[in-house]
Parts: C-alpha cells; sequence; structure tokens
C-alpha cells in the first residue's frame, strides 16, 4: 500500500552568493525529490535578517505534494542544503540555502529532529507572506510552540499584525 500523499509547506531562505539564483535552483531541486510534485511556489522577497548576521536574504515559500514521510523530507530538505553549500558554523549564521520544514498536513509533533508546525513560523513576515500568497486561506495548527494558537486552528493572516513592522518588500 502507497503512503498518502501529503501537502507540504517549505520555506526557503538564502543570503549569500547570490540568493535568487540559489533559491531557483532549490525550488528546481524540490520538483524533483522522489514521490513529490511541487504545486506552488510564492515569488521571491528581500527581508532584513531576523535574529541572524549578513546581507540582506532572499526568500519564498513553495507547496508539496509529497508521499514521503516528514522525517524523510526533513532528511531531504537538509541534504539539498548541504549540497547549495550550506554550513552552521554559529547559531543563526548567514546561509547559501536554508530550507525549513513548516507544515506537513496537519502533523504536530515535537521530536529533538523535527518540530511541526514551525515554532516561529508565526513569528516571522518572510514566512507568512510569501505562505498567504500561495495559500491565502490556510489554517495554522495549533502547538504549546505557538501559544497565540493553543485555543484552535487559527488562520495564519490572523499573525500579520504581529509582524508589520518586519521589514520585506516582494521583488518583480
Amino acid at each position: 500500500m502507497s503512503a498518502a500523499v501529503v501537502r507540504a509547506y517549505v520555506a526557503l531562505g538564502a543570503n549569500l552568493g547570490d540568493p535568487a539564483v540559489t533559491l531557483r535552483a532549490a525550488l528546481a531541486d524540490l520538483a524533483r525529490l522522489p514521490d513529490t510534485t511541487l504545486v506552488a511556489q510564492s515569488s521571491l522577497y528581500a527581508t532584513t535578517p531576523v535574529e541572524a548576521d549578513g546581507p540582506e536574504y532572499r526568500n519564498a515559500v513553495a507547496a508539496l505534494d509529497t508521499r514521503l514521510p516528514a522525517l524523510t523530507l526533513l532528511r531531504a530538505l537538509q541534504a539539498l542544503e548541504q549540497a547549495h553549500g550550506r554550513q552552521r558554523p554559529y547559531l543563526h549564521a548567514p546561509r547559501t540555502l536554508d530550507l525549513d520544514l513548516l507544515l506537513y498536513g496537519d502533523t504536530v509533533m515535537d521530536t529533538p529532529a523535527l518540530t511541526l508546525p514551525h515554532p516561529r513560523m508565526h513569528r516571522r513576515a518572510f514566512v507568512l507572506l510569501p505562505l498567504l500568497e500561495i495559500a491565502p486561506g490556510i489554517n495554522l495548527p495549533a502547538v504549546r510552540a505557538m501559544p497565540e494558537a493553543a485555543v484552535s486552528n487559527l488562520p495564519a493572516r490572523d499573525f500579520l499584525a504581529a509582524v508589520a513592522d518586519q521589514p520585506i518588500r516582494k521583488l518583480p
């Protein structure tokens, strides 16, 4: 029996090298993952680093339909980061490519390897705006890491006011 198809959302970010070229290549790489289809991709956005160093970031979000289990998908994303020269010399270091698994269907999990939904996604304009571009009606599952959503699933758009002060611009 084959695994069910799950809609997953992945945040992409880069601020070293040529970030726009890297993100476009990473989107092509996502489309080539086994048992996975790239369903949608947001525009690219320019953002200043949040809790990080270095030059301005380029960010995007991709929607994938996948049969890969969440941890297998995470390992595939980490392998793509490595293939694009990702290094982790210190927390929040500038990076050639950062791929974060934001949502995996309605899965809620908190393990040493993976927390779903991503615990800080609702606090980041560079995640929320591209996510809402490709999934305008999406709700964020309630988890402990997101006490603001602890009562029930809340529309992602409900978190926009809290990130309104974060500089972000959509690129042509």
